[in-house]
């Protein structure tokens, strides 16, 4: 069973217009856009602003664990035009930043990626809004 997830009016809004966009570029992977549509439909809509501190939104920055290594890494969750990866801020329309999202402290998940799954526990949400 999917834990649920959280997500504002105003990301949801912005992530339907994203993805509508994503699936007209051929370089997009397709499956992942599946996967993030069926998130998206999936969500909690909660009101702007009303989110409680511990769930990763866009924009936020969180300690991630990946449980196959134990190693912790920290990425900050980004729409695709700000996305750096030597920078930690991922691409929501990546595997690991569509698998985020919306997913509170705490919360375990495995998703797939091109290279086999990837499973992951989300640790602190060190700050919000990071721009």
């Amino acid at each position: 069973m999917n834990i649920p997830i959280h997500l504002t009016e105003n990301d949801l809004q912005k992530l339907r217009i994203l993805l509508y966009e994503a699936k007209a570029d051929p370089e997009q992977e397709p499956e992942n856009l599946k996967r993030l549509e069926a998130e998206l439909d999936r969500a909690i809509v909660v009101e702007n602003g009303t989110l409680p501190f511990g769930l990763v939104t866009m924009n936020s920055r969180a300690e991630m664990v990946d449980l196959s290594t134990g190693e912790p890494g920290t990425y900050t969750l980004v729409f695709p035009d700000d996305a750096d990866i030597d920078d930690g801020r991922i691409s929501v329309l990546a595997p690991l930043g569509t698998a985020m999202i919306g997913y509170r402290t705490g919360d375990k998940f495995t998703w797939p990626a091109p290279g086999g799954n990837i499973r992951f526990r989300v640790g602190q949400i060190l700050a919000r809004n990071v721009r």
